[in-house]
Order: structure tokens, then sequence, then C-alpha cells
């Protein structure tokens, strides 16, 4: 169509169109390492390369294993396939799934040198990048909470790949039920029952490997998945049979307000020291709570005995008090009038305060 023929409002927009379909056409004919500059190129895989390279992620090492209170690194690099003659800076994003499961929650997010951490996280996390394709997550005094599976994603452009890494932390598993008695708990009594004796609901995979070191126990408590589960050792009677096999037994999803039972708990590390304590007497639970502090430390948790007991080896053949009102023992060699010929830690319960025993305190390592 003739120009001269329009009029000059419609002259105007005909001379734009036509500088845009010529800008395009110019576009497609530079090949733009930053994009992909052939969408139509695959390589039968669903997957398509920005200039024939291919970004991978990968990690040597899919599970890490820690203690409370440590320092750990989850590995994770990156490279191209064929090498880049230049250096490039992709985003690397760490995130976190809750091993009881739940939503993925971002951890940090670096391009580079710079970094942004979120939520708990802040100020405990950081890039390593000890060498060129270096995206390992370095963690600073991990808590008991920090358990779970860790997906690393790195974006360049349109690329994007990702791997996960699994933390657990090492440690000890105990069953824990209410003063009252047995299956008193909600699944949110259970969370907060282990979190007052130090520790914090277990895991499946926990559980299961206390299961492989011996742990039998009848009674079902709830996990942190929120289901309820209990580990059989030695099938008898009274525990769903003789017939069936030993193993982890499930009781599946409970109701989580309606339903009650008892709780696994899990405990890591001990950063500070659990110690016997009887003066010329032994004592009801008030006086046993002044004699610790008057020690200058406080009454043991249910958790800091069991850690004491599973990492430090401690063994005491004398009943005490512990912050919760019960009283127990630790034995990690079995011995004539110490109750049963495994090791473990037992307990008589919640007797009455005013019953007469000595304590187990707890003094912090600050201490």
């Amino acid at each position: 169509m003739c120009l001269s023929m329009l009029s000059p409002q419609m002259q105007i927009i005909c001379c734009i169109q036509t500088l845009l379909l010529l800008g395009a056409q110019l576009a497609l004919s530079i090949p733009n390492n930053f994009f992909y500059h052939d969408f139509r190129k695959g390589n039968g895989k669903k997957e398509i390369h920005f200039s024939g390279v291919k970004l991978h992620v990968d990690s040597p090492q899919p599970s890490v294993f820690a203690v409370t209170g440590d320092n750990v690194t989850l590995p994770c690099r990156f490279w191209y396939e064929p090498e880049l003659s230049s250096p490039r800076e992709p985003r690397v994003k760490w995130s976190w799934q809750p091993a009881g499961g739940g939503h993925e929650t971002d951890v940090l997010v670096a391009i580079g040198s710079r970094s942004r951490s979120f939520w708990d996280f802040r100020g405990r996390v950081q890039i390593r990048q000890d060498f060129p394709g270096d995206a390992a997550l370095v963690m600073t005094n991990l808590m008991l909470n920090d358990t779970g599976r860790y997906h690393c994603e790195v974006v360049d452009g349109l690329e994007d790949e990702s791997i996960s890494v699994y933390l657990d932390l090492r440690g000890v598993v105990f069953p824990y039920q209410h003063p009252r008695g047995h299956y008193h708990l909600s699944f949110m009594g259970a969370q907060q029952a282990c979190e007052e004796q130090a520790s914090t609901l277990a895991t499946f995979s926990q559980l299961f490997q206390s299961w492989k070191e011996g742990l039998n126990w009848c009674n079902a408590g709830w996990l942190a998945d929120e289901t309820v589960q209990y580990p059989m050792t030695r099938p008898r009677v009274p525990c769903g049979g003789d017939s069936l096999a030993p193993g982890v037994r499930s009781y599946g999803r409970r109701h989580l307000h309606l339903h009650r039972y008892d709780v696994f708990c899990f405990s890591s590390t001990l950063q500070g020291k659990v110690y016997y304590l009887q003066p010329s007497h032994s004592m009801n639970l008030t006086e046993a709570q002044q004699t610790c502090q008057e020690d200058g430390a406080e009454v043991a948790k249910v958790g800091q005995l069991y850690a004491a007991w599973k990492l430090t080896g401690l063994d005491r053949c004398d009943a005490g008090w512990l912050a919760d009102g019960s009283v127990r023992y630790p034995i990690t060699r079995p011995r004539r009038n110490c109750g049963p010929s495994e090791p473990g830690v037992r307990s008589f319960g919640f007797p009455p305060p005013q019953h007469k025993h000595g304590v187990y305190c707890y003094k912090s390592g600050d201490e």
C-alpha cells in the first residue's frame, strides 16, 4: 500500500509496525548465550540447551549426619558441558522441607558473592564457593529442628537443575509418656512434651535406626510426620501378637486433636554435663530442685539424661529426680540389682513429690 494514500496517523502506525518487524528479525539472527536461541533444538529427552551447553547439578553426598550445636556442610556443585570459555554467575537457591513433612521454606539465595538468608537460618548459613561451581551450604550452630530435606537449585537463564541433600542428626530416641500415665498426649501435646524435655519429636528414620539398634517398646507414640508407631524387636502377645515379625509397627496417621498416645522424642548431643547429686540424705522433689540450684545447676531434663547415657556413657545405679517429676537412672553396664540385662534408662515413673531420692543435675557448658 502506498503511504501517500494514508492519513498522517496511519502512516505513523505503519512505520512503527515495520520497525518492530525488522527489530525482531535482527534479534533472531544474533546468537545470545543467555537465552535459548532455538527452541526447536532438543536432545530427545525434553532438555533444551542454550547454545549447545548443558547445566549439571550434583551432590557427592546425598545424606549428611551431625549433632546439634555443630557446623555442617551440605555439598552441592554445578558445571557445564561443554566447559564455558568465560565464567558465569547463575542463581543458587537452597530451600528446606522439615523431616516430618510440611511446606518447603527458603533458606538462602545467592548470585556470585551476594546472598540473602531467611527465617531461622538468617546469620547461620552461607555458600562455601571454595572452587568454581561450588554451591555447598555451610550451616553453623545446628538446631534440633534443622533435620529434613535440603534442596539445592541452580538457575542460569532458562536452565534450571537441582539436587536434594538430607540432613539427619545423630542422637538418641526415647519414649515418653504424660505424668498421668499412658496415652494422654495429643499431637500438639506430644510436641510440647518433647520440647519441655530438651528434645524434639523423633522422625521415622530416627525411630527405625533406634529399632535396628535394639529399641523395643510396646506402647505406641507420635512421630514428627503425624503418624503413630512403635518399635518391636521381640514380638509378644500383649504387643500385637507373637506371630508378627519384628519391626516398626504403624497405626498410620491419627487425628491430631482427638486421639491420644505417648510420644517418641529425639535428643542430640549434650552441651553441658549431667551428674548425680545426693547430700547426706535423700530429698523430696522441692529439696532436689534447691540442691541443684545451690550447686549452680538445674534439675536435668529427661532428654538430657538420655543424651548423657547414650552419648557420654553415663552409668549410675542410683535413682534420682528429674525436672518433670519422674525418677530415673542410666545404665550402660548392666549388672545385678540394677534392672534388666540390657543397657538403658530405667524409670520409676512419677512417684509422689514427697518421696525421697537423689537428683540428677545439669550444668551447661558455659557454666
